[in-house]
């Protein structure tokens, strides 16, 4: 195994999240007019995304994409990683390069100078908490193998992929050529599955990657059971165990459980008196999962550092922490 300056370095989408409070007749009226889905992340075309962000109520604006907020937090702990992802060279690509590094995460991916603009995600957050995302992608979809740095991959312990980024051609290929460097270097790989509609469009690809490139697996109960076409929770916490070789599996209030070695390690939710927006929950239990794991901590304490972490994003608006996670850890 080489040596490693990252703990982890995450490949995603690079886009601008813009997240805003609207009542459920919001949502039901897009719903009809759009088809969009409530609960869901629906991608959108260039206009459509200018229209949505003119009519929503005005959000909060911050750099975003869910591996992106995972650093974040993973920086928050006190880690330090590393972030791959496609922005353009316009000022919202500016935006989102000088925000990531201000928290200490390293990025360097090369801006597209021609074509897309820089994505942009925007989040309405109903009164029950529940998030519906509407994604332009732009830019951060032309991420390509060209753009996964041998060096970068071989200096982090752990490789994160996003499964947003699945769906095109050039970033699955982008994904393998990265799980090749990260065990070519004797380092591991991850992978979260984002979303249970994505795993829908491309199973066939996902179950490749999971069987074939992936060590450390994060899902949630609806991605998991997508993967593997099961209705029966631990049905496929069965066919799980038998590709990887751990598996993070977040469950909301019922909190997680941790797939190893035959072995079930079940992870309490950490209380929350008010829930107000569960934008980011996953991701920052991936964060504290990584954090602890690249600290060589063991899995139960891994658990518990996720499950503080989601605690903490889903008090507040935001897909990322608003206070030390390091503070709340200790």
């Amino acid at each position: 195994m080489s040596e490693t300056k990252y703990g982890v370095v995450a490949v995603g989408n690079a886009l601008v999240d813009v997240l805003s409070q609207v009542p459920e007749t919001f949502i039901e009226e897009q719903s009809k007019e759009h088809d969009m889905e409530k609960g869901a992340m629906t991608l959108i075309d260039e206009t459509r995304a200018v229209n949505l962000y003119i009519q929503m109520p005005k959000g909060v604006e911050t750099s975003g994409g869910s591996a992106a907020n995972t650093m974040a937090g993973f920086a928050s702990f006190g880690g330090n990683g590393a972030f791959i992802g496609k922005i353009a060279d316009d000022e919202l690509g500016r935006v989102f390069k000088t925000d990531i590094c201000s928290l200490g995460v390293d990025f360097e991916t090369s801006p597209l100078v021609l074509g897309a603009h820089t994505g942009r995600c925007m989040i309405l957050v109903s009164p029950d908490a529940e998030r519906t995302m509407n994604t332009f992608l732009g830019a951060s979809v032309e991420l390509s193998p060209i753009d996964i740095n041998r060096e970068l991959i071989a200096s982090a312990k752990i490789t994160y992929l996003e499964g947003y980024l699945f769906d095109r051609e050039q970033a699955k290929a982008a994904f393998i050529k990265a799980a090749e460097h990260a065990h070519e270097y004797g380092h591991r790989i991850a992978l979260t599955l984002s979303d249970p509609f994505c795993v829908d469009r491309h199973r066939h690809d996902f179950l490749n990657l999971v069987e074939n490139h992936v060590d450390i697996l994060f899902a949630n109960e609806d991605e998991i059971k997508s993967l593997f076409l099961q209705d029966n929770f631990d049905d496929a916490i069965s066919a799980i165990s038998k590709h990887v070789e751990i598996a993070v599996i977040t469950r909301s209030e019922k909190g997680a459980v941790i797939i190893s070695k035959g072995e079930t390690i079940k992870i309490d939710a950490v209380p929350v008196d008010n829930v107000v927006d569960t934008t980011g929950a996953g991701d920052q239990f991936a964060a504290g999962f990584l954090y602890g794991f690249t600290e060589d901590k063991p899995l139960e304490e891994c658990g518990k550092l996720g499950a503080i972490a989601a605690s903490e994003v889903i008090s507040h608006i935001g897909p990322r922490p608003a206070v030390k996670l390091s503070e709340l850890a200790a």
